[in-house]
């Protein structure tokens, strides 16, 4: 190998000392060769030359160099350095001097231009002292295949703007990079380049920023880089993936419905990333049973106030919706009026409230009575007197559904009011009894039996006895004589009843039975109330 380089030196020195001395008219003694003028063609001239060349990288290319008549050693140089030898470019494999030599033919052929060939080329003459002129052979790089970060789908959440990178590396000269969504530029793009290493490449970066309001979920959107090397460019896409919580949408079917009938709850959802969980929910508490879309139940009125909700996930977070259904249901007592005990001459408020669907009516009225005291929740009786108290019933009704009632009492704080019958009868020398009835709010406080110059409240006072029974309606107090004597049928026998709000008192008299003198067995009171369960 080392014999080679040095023959190969040698000659290639030899060349150059006889293209001196040809320059100077000395060739005919060249080393005693006898080489002369026209061995060498020394009047040869170009008749091909290279030329300024523009070729892409890894495509074929031929300078041309034609020199007829010449038959001397041509050189290839490169940027200054000689290639080889004549033909023997054996230092770069790609490199190939081609032409019938003969006729003077040395072009040099390059298979698959790389960027190292990118350099000024000449073509020499050695023994006629010529050279070409210089050719630049300029190698075009197209970029590499675009990049676009992120892709091939580029996701990002509802209402957040969209920022596309675009790389477009090692071309020579830098690609330009453009945007397009359906067949239309988008402007707007930041464009930067960098020179790589070798200095003649360079790599392209384009950012493309979008507002959220200018995208779309499923579009489409195209980098395009070109140079002079791939005018038509290199293309990659991305698609846009709007992703978002879940837009639920939920329906009760059918409504209105009657309570105790069976309703059926879709919930529809889209959503993107897709749904992961659904929850079902009635007045806040979970319903465990229940995962998918769907929940039929048979519904009651609860189902009117407390709402059904569903509660829709994906991997971005939860949409919950709730529903109320329309159910038609009987009066339900939300409110429940209690009975009362006011003072004689106060107000009584009783407050009733009732719940219904469709929107209910309500009634105030006395019990026994047809009279109606108010349509409102509220019933308000100014200043009560005595016979006021009693049962009073708070009636709801819902049209076409049902109606319910709830019954209280009022009490009234006052005196006593004692009644009696007309006549209380009895037989001479027998038993006889008179009662009175008392009825008071507070209780009596104390009743007592006088005649003549006796007073008598309760137990055995001689022929006389006082016996005292409390019942749910009010006191019956009762006077029983024994042995009747006729002076008992003029005697005026007084009931008194006292409380802390005052006093009352029924004058009595007997009657003899069967007699047709003497008293008339009438009585007299403050209040005339008669109960005819005290008729003897």
């Amino acid at each position: 190998m080392h014999l080679s380089c040095w023959v190969r030196g040698l000659v290639f020195a030899t060349v150059l000392l006889g293209s001196i001395f040809v320059r100077f008219g000395v060739c005919t003694n060249l080393f005693g060769l006898g080489v002369c003028a026209s061995l060498f063609g020394l009047g040869a001239m170009f008749t091909q030359q290279p030329q300024d060349l523009v070729v892409v990288a890894g495509q074929p290319v031929t300078l041309p160099c034609s020199i007829p008549g010449y038959h001397g050693v041509v050189l290839w140089i490169k940027d200054g350095l000689a290639l080889g030898v004549g033909r023997d470019l054996s230092g770069y494999p790609r490199y190939t001097v081609i032409g019938d030599h003969s006729t003077g033919e040395h072009h040099l052929r390059i298979q698959r231009v790389e960027l190292m060939d990118d350099a000024v080329f000449e073509c020499q003459a050695i023994q006629a002292a010529m050279r070409s002129r210089p050719a630049r052979l300029t190698v075009l790089v197209p970029p590499e295949d675009p990049v676009i970060s992120g892709g091939p789908v580029v996701s990002l959440r509802a209402g957040d703007p969209l920022n596309l990178t675009c790389h477009a590396d090692n071309a020579k000269p830098a690609a330009s990079i453009i945007w397009i969504r359906n067949g239309e530029v988008l402007n707007g793009a930041m464009y930067s380049k960098t020179l790589l290493r070798d200095g003649r490449r360079e790599s392209t970066v384009s950012t493309l920023y979008l507002s959220a309001s200018n995208i779309e979920t499923g579009q489409q959107i195209i980098c395009r880089a070109s140079n002079k090397a791939v005018p038509n460019g290199k293309e990659t896409s991305v698609n846009i993936d709007i992703q978002h919580l879940p837009l639920v949408n939920l329906s009760v079917e059918p409504q209105p419905i009657l309570e105790g009938n069976l309703v059926k709850f879709h919930c529809s959802a889209k959503a993107n990333p897709p749904v992961t969980l659904y929850r079902w929910a009635k007045g806040g508490n979970v319903i465990k049973e229940v995962s998918g879309d769907t929940y039929e139940v048979i519904v009651d009125h609860s189902f009117f106030t407390e709402p059904v909700s569903c509660e829709v996930t994906n991997p971005l977070g939860s949409t919950n919706i709730s529903r109320n259904v329309d159910v038609y249901f009987g009066p339900r007592m939300s409110a429940e009026p209690q009975s009362l005990q006011v003072d004689l001459g106060s107000d009584a408020v009783f407050n009733c409230a009732w719940t219904g669907n469709p929107s209910l009516t309500i009634v105030w009225m006395k019990r026994g009575s047809g009279v109606v005291l108010s349509n409102e929740n509220i019933l308000t009786l100014k200043a009560v007197r005595q016979e006021d108290a009693g049962k009073y019933v708070c009636r709801a009704v819902v049209p076409r559904v049902g109606a319910g009632e709830k019954e209280v009492s009022l009490t009234v704080n006052g005196p006593p009011t004692i009644s009696s019958t007309q006549t209380h009868q009895a037989l001479h020398g027998e038993k006889g009894e008179i009662k009175c009835f008392i009825r008071s709010t507070p209780p009596p406080d104390r009743i007592a039996w006088s005649w003549k110059e006796t007073v008598l409240e309760s137990g055995t006072s001689g022929r006389y006895t006082v016996e005292t029974v409390s019942t749910e309606e009010g006191v019956i107090s009762t006077l029983t004589m024994s042995n009747i004597v006729p002076a008992d049928f003029q005697t005026i026998y007084n009931c008194t009843a006292w409380n802390s709000f005052g006093s009352d008192t029924e004058i009595i008299r007997l009657k003899e039975q069967g007699g047709s003198q003497g008293s008339t067995g009438s009585t007299f009171s403050t209040s005339t109330l008669w109960w005819p369960w005290f008729y003897v």
